[in-house]
């Protein structure tokens, strides 16, 4: 599958300045080459997808925008999608992993694209240390026409930033990465608790998998529900996660050691079931209560009794990706009481219900029929 470049674009005089106008400009235009036209009828020609990879390039967010988009077809068969990789040259483009994928598109590709998308790189580039925009990357960004669609998936939301196209805008990437993405670009809405974002033509996803979440939204905004649905149970998916990335979280445990609080900690992972106090914890530690606590916010970082909600909700969670129990079992067996007490616990801390989260991770096993890959999708 060749690009067929429309224009040349001339790189002679490319500044960083005039690649961020011309991204901007394409992400805030009218769309111009979406999949549907008014009055809800398909061109004849199918959405192309242009996927423009770093070196880098983690493969799984490589394989999200084929499988998704490639994966995409009418009622009578016919592909919704062209979907092409390119680079900012052609060539061979370095992966995560222990091998390498050939690019047979250049920039030119992007020329024709109604959709963009740009995944994550693990070879720390400009964009994620210092914010800016390397001179091929923004030559690259330059062939972009404007009212294409635009998409982020993980920390590929740097690029999206470093082209000034999330400025003034609300967006997300992966948990860990929020806080730097907010430092470095100020004037971007950053909310770190959501599965994805799109703000009108500009769309970021938050880390990895959620590029799946992403990718079925625009085949949905596109083509529909039923399309969309039928994509995700052929790929063994949820068509819609309930809540954001901060179900995803992981919150380690600090391991016991000499002059720590571990032993509390570890003694108050065994009596999850009942109500734990202060007493009781700094009693494991032949500690007042005053300097448990001190030494406990020091160690772990934040109050005990914080520790404490989180470990239960943990427990809560995992009982209901793994146990049949009722979500008020659930609630007893994790030491919030009731499951009125867990509903608004799990609805303030991870927005999203028990029962929602329990649907989400159950909905991949029933669909596959194997526990393996429930846990795999997510």
């Amino acid at each position: 599958m060749t690009a067929s470049a429309t224009r040349n674009v001339t790189p002679d005089g490319t500044t960083n300045g005039t690649a961020r106008r011309t991204a901007t400009e394409a992400g805030t235009a009218t769309a111009t080459g979406r999949a549907t036209e008014a009055g809800g009828e398909r061109r004849s020609a199918p959405h192309r997808v242009a996927v423009l990879v770093r070196h880098g390039l983690l493969p799984i967010e490589l394989g999200i925008p084929h499988r998704i988009f490639g994966r995409s077809w009418d009622a009578s068969g016919t592909p919704l999608y062209e979907v092409v990789t390119c680079a900012t040259a052609p060539g061979a483009v370095r992966t995560d992993a222990d091998f390498t994928v050939t690019v047979e598109h250049g920039p030119e590709a992007l020329e024709d694209a109604d959709t963009v998308i740009v995944p994550a790189s693990h070879e720390l580039d400009e964009c994620y240390t210092d914010g800016r925009l390397e001179l091929p990357l923004a030559e690259a960004l330059s062939h972009i026409r404007p009212g294409t669609r635009i998409a982020s998936i993980c920390t590929g939301a740097f690029v999206l930033a470093a082209a000034g196209l999330l400025d003034g805008r609300r967006a997300t990437t992966h948990w860990a990465s929020c806080e730097r993405l907010r430092r470095l670009h100020p004037r971007i809405e950053v909310d770190p608790d959501v599965l994805y974002v799109a703000d009108g033509n500009v769309l970021t996803s938050a880390g990895v998998a959620s590029g799946l979440d992403l990718c079925l939204h625009m085949v949905r905004e596109d083509f529909g529900a039923d399309v969309a649905n039928s994509v995700a149970r052929r790929t063994v998916v949820p068509p819609h996660r309930d809540g954001g990335q901060a179900q995803f979280v992981e919150r380690p445990v600090p391991q016991p050691g000499v002059h720590t609080t571990g032993t509390a900690r570890a003694w108050a992972l065994r009596h999850l079931d009942r109500p734990i106090g202060l007493r009781e914890l700094a009693d494991q530690e032949a500690m007042s209560v005053r300097t448990f606590t001190r030494r406990f916010r020091a160690e772990v970082g934040t109050s005990p009794q914080v520790w404490l909600t989180r470990q239960r909700l943990d427990r809560a969670r995992h009982l209901l990706e793994s146990s049949a129990l009722s979500v008020e079992e659930v609630a007893r067996d994790a030491g919030f009481g009731s499951a009125s007490s867990l509903r608004l616990r799990f609805q303030a801390e991870l927005g999203v219900s028990p029962s929602a989260y329990r649907r989400t991770f159950r909905a991949v096993r029933t669909e596959s029929g194997g526990a393996d890959v429930a846990e795999a999708a997510v």
